[in-house]
């Protein structure tokens, strides 16, 4: 669906007028938006922060926001609260990400775990500890990072392992600290996993975890494996023994950072697992019954130029929640909830009344299309009600567009009672990814029984 180059001045009042007529009758449909009569604001006009707004009931003479937007928003049943250009394809940016974690999740499950292999194809001098030949690294986890090279290390420690004398052998395709080349991410590992040589950042992030999980007794040793080869792009050599296994954290666990930070490349890693963009276009496309001209992409991640109508990606937020609630999961168990989780939503409906009461994905482009911006997710009002949205926008200032965003969320609930908070307890982003486990599986070599990482003292 081809979109059609006309302006719009959204203005609040008459989204606030729209609301309250949902009051009684359960459909309101905004009208489809004319081409402005001017296409600038009054000099000297400021326009009040999102901030501020939260903290009082908000007003109707805001300032005039110009661009392109769509808007669905409905109760869980399907019925149809506000409604504006639904049909239309817009640029979702990071949105976008919502389909890609339900496509995980369909595909891989919700505990799913991504797996690095660590393997040698030499022997072991059990005497002094060292791996008599080349030390090989396997897996596509995208959450890959410092602490849990620094873990990998540990791990071999326990099996007597603290030096290797060959190289350091790294498949295509792994990856660390969210580096999409596999010779930095294989030069990040040799310096991690050797004390010696680890940066003050990898210390950090190791301690800082350890911290956190309050298993500071793993902070009274330092985990050191000497590799003394150089750092090589390969694959398995024939042979070769696995050493050991470290698993990611729960995919579910990975979906909250990701999705809270908006992580465009563990979204990208996600989605090279599922078969990549087309794939996943497709398989979106027969699941839901989205016909192709509503849901054009080009990246899973959100960047660049993808295409979605509101409609289509309302599609995308009930299948994902219908998902999540087949496996006994919430939205917040993957999304961010505003006000409360740290990232993208953190300082948005921070208001005492509207904190928590959003659980939402952004997404912006700063000069894609002229400026793209945009909230989809769900609202909680007093009754308890649960509402659903899409908003869209683009060709415009994405920084008012994020204004009118949070405005609208807030006039609708206050037309419904106001905003009443979801129940849900936060649990530190970085214990979400320390949650991993390390299983021993060297072939005939000397192994301690299976750990789990993240267990405390």
């Amino acid at each position: 669906m081809k979109m059609r180059a006309r302006f719009f001045t959204i203005l609040c009042a008459a989204i606030l007028l729209s609301a309250m007529q949902g009051l009684s009758s359960a459909q309101t449909v905004l009208n489809a938006p004319q081409r402005s009569q001017s296409l600038q604001t009054t000099s000297g006009a400021q326009e009040p922060s999102a901030t501020s707004q939260q903290n009082q009931t908000p007003a109707t003479d805001q300032a005039l926001v110009y661009g392109i937007q769509g808007v669905l928003v409905e109760t869980t049943d399907g019925r149809m609260v506000s409604a504006q250009s639904v049909d239309e394809a817009f640029n979702p940016a990071s949105a976008i990400k919502l389909a890609t974690a339900l496509a995980a999740i369909q595909n891989f499950g919700p505990r799913h775990r991504f797996t690095t292999g660590i393997w040698t194809d030499g022997s072991f001098d059990k005497a002094n500890g060292q791996i008599l030949g080349n030390l090989y690294v396997t897996g596509r986890d995208p959450s890959f990072h410092y602490e849990h090279a620094v873990m990998v290390a540990r791990q071999l420690n326990s099996l007597g392992i603290r030096g290797v004398t060959g190289d350091l052998v790294v498949a295509t395709g792994f990856t660390m600290n969210f580096s999409a080349s596999s010779r930095q991410s294989g030069e990040a590992l040799y310096d991690t996993l050797d004390s010696s040589l680890r940066s003050a950042e990898a210390a950090r992030a190791w301690t800082y975890e350890r911290t956190t999980l309050g298993d500071r007794s793993s902070l009274q040793t330092s985990p050191s494996v000497v590799v003394t080869g150089e750092v090589r792009i390969g694959s398995v050599a024939p042979g070769a023994r696995l050493l050991l296994t470290h698993k990611s954290s729960k995919l579910t666990d990975i979906l909250k950072v990701l999705l809270c930070y908006s992580n465009n490349f563990m979204a990208e890693r996600i989605g090279d697992s599922l078969g990549g963009t087309q794939a996943v276009a497709q398989r979106l496309s027969v699941k839901l019954g989205i016909p192709p001209e509503e849901m054009q992409l080009a990246s899973l991640s959100g960047l660049g130029v993808n295409r979605v109508t509101p409609r289509a990606m309302m599609k995308v937020l009930r299948a994902l929640r219908t998902e999540l609630h087949k496996h006994k999961l919430a939205p917040s168990d993957i999304m961010p909830v505003a006000g409360i989780d740290p990232g993208t939503l953190e300082d948005r409906f921070t208001g005492p009344a509207w904190q928590g009461s959003v659980i939402a994905k952004t997404g912006t482009l700063i000069r894609t299309d002229g400026g793209a911006s945009s909230l989809v997710g769900e609202m909680k009002t007093a009754s308890g009600e649960v509402l659903l949205f899409v908003i869209l926008n683009q060709q415009g200032n994405v920084l008012r567009f994020r204004q009118n965003q949070d405005l609208l969320v807030m006039l609708i609930q206050n037309s419904r009672g106001g905003p009443r908070p979801f129940k849900y307890t936060p649990v530190p982003l970085p214990m979400k990814l320390a949650n991993t486990e390390s299983i021993s599986g060297a072939g005939g070599y000397e192994v301690e029984p299976a750990t789990r990482s993240a267990a405390a003292p």
